[in-house]
């Protein structure tokens, strides 16, 4: 399970990556005119963050799987460990939190500045300011899902055996 949590922020950091730092500077580029690229990149964002919200939904599904099994370990063990369990069932809870942050950034995204661009564009709008809080808001979910992964990250290789051949 937590290879697919791990799978599954790989997905969303890599995407955001991808799209934010290659594809779209690269219509920019090569099909000459920002009238032509804008639309494109606009449907990309899009595309973008309704891949944000699957994923996130999954995360938060694995996420919360995980919460239960470290409730249900914690609630189990004895009292010297049970200070480690509730210090890994925090780290979850705070990784949930990120992950929900980036999904709302997305839907904030969509649903609030992309319109705003389009009509700032069409009526002679402020699109400098739309255009410039809808990167950041990109660079917000990017952020969350890279330390959304960089956590997970951690927390996988903190609960496999060293190599030293440790079973």
């Amino acid at each position: 399970m937590q290879r697919l949590t791990l799978a599954l922020a790989a997905l969303w950091w890599g995407g955001i990556t991808a799209l934010s730092f290659l594809a779209v500077p690269l219509l920019f580029a090569h099909l000459g005119s920002p009238a032509v690229a804008g639309p494109m990149a606009a449907r990309l964002f899009s595309a973008q963050c309704w891949a944000a919200l699957v994923l996130g939904l999954g995360l938060l599904l694995l996420l919360r799987r995980q919460r239960s099994q470290w409730l249900f370990q914690a609630a189990s063990t004895e009292p010297a460990e049970q200070a480690a369990r509730i210090q890994a069932l925090q780290q979850v809870l705070v990784t949930m939190g990120v992950v929900l942050l980036g999904m709302l950034l997305a839907l904030l995204q969509e649903f609030g500045v992309a319109q705003r661009i389009v009509t700032a564009r069409a009526s002679g709008g402020d699109l400098r300011l739309w255009h410039s809080l809808g990167s950041l808001m990109v660079l917000g979910q990017w952020l969350c899902a890279g330390t959304v992964l960089w956590r997970l990250a951690s927390a996988t290789s903190a609960s496999t055996p060293s190599a030293s051949g440790q079973a």
